[in-house]
């Protein structure tokens, strides 16, 4: 059996944008039956929420649209996820460096801006959502959602 391609989602405290792309991810790729091949996490550079669940607002967001993550639990990047994971997915630039100097050098390759795989949206950042309204939540999760179907797509073309 050829080996799963793994992706790991991560935002700052993992309790709005990485596990909302998790559970969109998750239920695309369940939705296509591929659950078999494709290993999927989320993960926060800062450990501020490590054990907690997914903020309220994003879970009724993705509630709203039919997905489920009540079953998610924050935790922390390590640097085990460098050798564990074949993507490594940043909901911004910040993000982005973080892992980039957590990384050793032949590692930098898996670690990608998350919404540069969407074709819809010409931003590179899904913006935390953390501090602001309903309506930012619901943006994030339109951003995940595109994002998520550009790499499965991504995924079936080079990995699948």
């Amino acid at each position: 059996m050829a080996k799963k391609v793994s992706v790991l989602f991560v935002c700052l405290g993992n309790i709005c944008r990485s596990p909302t792309a998790h559970a969109v991810f998750r239920n695309l790729v369940q939705q296509e039956g591929l659950e078999g091949e494709i290993e999927i996490d989320s993960a926060g550079t800062g450990a501020y929420h490590v054990g907690h669940s997914p903020d309220k607002r994003s879970t009724q967001v993705a509630h709203s649209r039919g997905i489920q993550m009540s079953d998610l639990t924050a935790r922390a990047v390590d640097f085990g996820d460098f050798y564990q994971f074949d993507y490594l997915l940043a909901m911004d630039e910040s993000n982005y460096r973080h892992l980039y100097e957590m990384a050793l050098p032949e590692q930098r390759d898996k670690i990608h801006l998350f919404l540069t795989f969407s074709n819809e949206f010409t931003q590179t950042e899904v913006p935390d959502p953390y501090y602001g309204g309903p309506q930012g939540f619901e943006q994030v999760f339109d951003m995940i959602d595109s994002a998520s179907h550009g790499l499965l797509n991504h995924l079936k073309q080079h990995h699948l």
